[in-house]
């Protein structure tokens, strides 16, 4: 995908300002690693799955604070769209990908919350950027957004971009930016917040770098099965068919010219759609038995600009 379905390992200090819509910065905080390093050991083991065994969250996500995080992602998700607005690359709401995205999305959120009970709090926003980058990304609190390049360049189906997005939300009810910043806490001392909150890069065809350096957080291999695990759980729920996580894979792998930048940070291959394959029997029947999109959208034709 042209921007990352994310993550690099780098993290910056996000700008101690207000964004444009008002949306407050939260001071740094600090904290002295051995202390909090201690009290995360006393309480290791993963935090409750609420009523999915697959969404067990890491202990380190209790070293930096949820509100914070998803204040920060608000914060920088606002500055992304207003670039894109002003770079006339952000796609309306009245575009078919844009209504495509908002109903597949509308079908998995309400399964969110059986994951994460902070989900049913988050005001839920998925948008699409004019670019040619073939990414996706779910950011803490639910700000979602899709480029146009996965969607024409891959020629994604209904239920491969719910795996895609299932996926992403993952990542986003898993808390896994936060974890990372709990891990880096413990480990430095001292918390860095910024486009970890993201797990973008650089916006790439907008040619822009919102608020201070939009740097990806590069996650872990175990951390990237796990999205991958519940991603599959919560598409199948919404009706989607989870087999399309197989085929998603072989076309990120085999997508011809210059590789998807999610390829960068996204372990692909054989091994993973092993991977997956592997997680179908626990998905399938959650498939067949989930109520099925009553809507179908195609792709928007190969190399196509959202201004087509």
């Amino acid at each position: 995908m042209d921007c990352p379905l994310l993550r690099t390992g780098t993290s910056i200090e996000a700008p101690a300002t207000t964004s444009a819509r008002g949306v407050p910065m939260h001071t740094r905080r600090r904290f002295t690693g051995g202390a909090l390093g201690a009290a995360l050991l006393a309480a290791a083991g993963p935090l409750a799955a609420e009523t999915m065994p697959e969404c067990k969250r890491s202990g380190f996500t209790k070293a930096v604070s949820a509100q914070t995080v998803e204040e920060q992602a608000l914060q920088q998700y606002h500055q992304m769209l207003e670039k894109a607005e002003t770079d006339r690359a952000l796609v309306p709401a009245s575009h078919p990908q844009v209504q495509r995205l908002r109903y597949i999305a509308d079908r998995i959120i309400p399964f969110t919350r059986d994951c994460n009970s902070r989900a049913a709090e988050w005001k839920w926003e998925i948008n699409l950027i004019g670019s040619r980058q073939v990414n996706a990304f779910c950011m803490s609190g639910g700000k979602i957004a899709f480029f146009w390049g996965i969607l024409a360049e891959m020629q994604l189906s209904d239920d491969e971009v719910a795996m895609v997005m299932g996926h992403e939300i993952a990542h986003a009810l898993l808390e896994h930016a936060r974890e990372q910043m709990g891990k880096n806490v413990v480990t430095s001392g001292a918390m860095r917040l910024g486009a970890a909150l993201l797990g973008l890069g650089q916006i790439g065809d907008l040619g822009a770098q919102v608020g201070s350096h939009l740097m990806a957080l590069k996650y872990s291999r175990d951390d990237e099965a796990q999205a991958d695990a519940l991603g599959l759980v919560l598409a199948a729920r919404a009706g989607y068919d989870p087999r399309a996580g197989v085929t998603l894979w072989q076309k990120m792998s085999t997508g011809g010219g210059a590789p998807p930048a999610i390829l960068s940070t996204h372990p692909t291959g054989p091994e993973r759609i092993q991977e997956i394959e592997a997680r179908l029997p626990r998905a399938m029947p959650v498939y067949e038995a989930a109520a099925k999109p009553t809507r179908h959208f195609a792709p928007p034709p190969r190399g196509s600009t959202s201004r087509s």
